[in-house]
């Protein structure tokens, strides 16, 4: 509900409507609105849900001013009125509740201000300008394209090896430290933890995209995405465990394709199954970070994962991580892992107990609540190597291709054993 979505068809709607319910408010708004041009009689007696009954069999305005003083659950109105309203409607909401997190919650649904009421003149004529002013701004970025976009999949060897909250962690850091425009998307739809993480309600909206795919729009990512700040938006869900996921991955698929014109980087919590069963999610994924542990089951699936990471997604990144690292406590060595799965690690993040207790205390990510931590100071190595391989991947992805397709492809062992080979027949011939 904002004047960042695309205007609609503007010509055939109202320049101006408003739900209000009491007369008083009804006698400030009418002056104003006939002094900027508009109809007075498109004040309307009612408050919002008389704005949700009208706006479902009629064209919504281009600004929409409604009441929520009669409403019980003025969120769950909010979301029952972007059903009906129309792409780039901008939305002023008035009311009687002095709360601070209401405000914000309002306007993290897309709602453009709220007023308190009794309204006076100046506050409504103030609103009213600005939301004309951003009725008619042209959409940013809408020719531009995508500048500058990373997608970075954070996929975990084994459960518990701690990738959730490797997820919730870069995302904070990419957003508060770094101040990118950032998406969290948490594809565990039955147990996803993002927003818990971060002392949130994940709402209905990804739920929502799985049942309704084609109404995945920049309306609705706006709508549905709940804010942690102001660079950070998650999409979590707690969908019901009786309920099997029924979905062929288009809203997920859908969903990365709107992040990249909103955000500038993109974080997916992706579950195994979900890799598996999905394996085009990782289509436009720039970065794979790959969180392992120094144990035997997590070598072999570590190894299993990079071989489906070579053949599904060629293209993408891949950085491994080794979580929880106990020094002379763990199964495997770390010169024995990477001698098995053939290859180095490429982060080691201490393990600290105490530190991720006191995040999950204090409602925070790992890194925002412990500062000092020597696996904060990992975690944060691990975000410069992400966003430094998002852009070596955009900028040098046609050499990266050329190195592959000379040297890639040598089978250096099978060459050495041809000649040795050649060499022993050699004396007999």
């Amino acid at each position: 509900m904002s004047a960042s979505l695309k205007p609609g068809n503007a010509g055939n709607r109202d320049a101006f409507a408003a739900y209000i319910c009491d007369e008083n408010a009804l006698d400030v708004l009418r002056p104003v609105v006939i002094e900027l041009g508009w109809q007075p009689e498109k004040c309307n007696k009612g408050g919002l849900r008389n704005a949700i009954q009208s706006l479902s069999v009629s064209a919504s305005p281009n600004i929409l001013m409604v009441d929520l003083s009669e409403s019980g659950d003025p969120l769950n109105d909010i979301n029952a009125l972007a059903e009906v309203c129309e792409p780039g409607t901008v939305v002023i909401a008035i009311g009687q509740v002095n709360d601070v997190r209401l405000y914000r919650d309002l306007l993290a649904s897309g709602i453009h201000d709220y007023l308190l009421k009794p309204l006076s003149a100046n506050m409504v004529r103030d609103s009213l300008n600005q939301a004309q002013a951003v009725f008619l701004a042209p959409r940013t970025g809408e020719d531009e394209g995508v500048k500058h976009h990373v997608s970075t999949a954070v996929i975990g060897t084994r459960g518990g090896v701690g990738a959730s909250t490797l997820v919730t962690s870069l995302a904070w850091i990419f957003a508060a430290e770094k101040r990118m425009p950032t998406a969290l998307l948490d594809l565990d739809v039955h147990f996803g933890t993002g927003a818990l993480t971060l002392d949130l309600e994940p709402g209905r909206g990804l739920t929502d995209a799985i049942d309704n795919p084609s109404r995945i729009d920049g309306l609705f990512i706006e709508r549905a995405m709940i804010r942690a700040n102001d660079n950070l938006a998650i999409l979590s869900a707690e969908a019901p465990i009786n309920q099997p996921l029924m979905t062929d991955g288009a809203a997920f698929m859908q969903l990365q394709e709107e992040f990249k014109h909103t955000f500038e980087m993109t974080v997916l919590d992706m579950p195994r199954n979900m890799m598996i069963n999905f394996p085009h999610l990782l289509n436009e994924v720039n970065v794979v970070v790959l969180a392992t542990e120094m144990s035997l089951a997590s070598a072999r699936d570590t190894i299993r994962i990079l071989s489906w990471l070579k053949n599904n997604a060629p293209h993408a990144q891949v950085v491994i991580v080794a979580n929880k690292v106990q020094p002379g406590v763990s199964e495997i060595s770390k010169a024995d892992f990477e001698a098995s799965i053939e290859r180095k690690i490429d982060v080691l993040i201490p393990f600290d107990q105490k530190a991720a207790a006191n995040a999950a205390k204090l409602g925070k990510t790992f890194v925002d609540a412990n500062g000092g931590s020597k696996a904060t100071t990992a975690i944060k190595q691990l975000s410069a190597r992400v966003i430094g391989a998002g852009d070596e991947g955009s900028e040098n992805a046609e050499l990266g291709a050329a190195k592959k397709s000379l040297l890639g492809g040598l089978d250096l062992k099978g060459l050495l054993a041809k000649k040795k080979d050649a060499q022993v027949r050699e004396p007999a011939q």
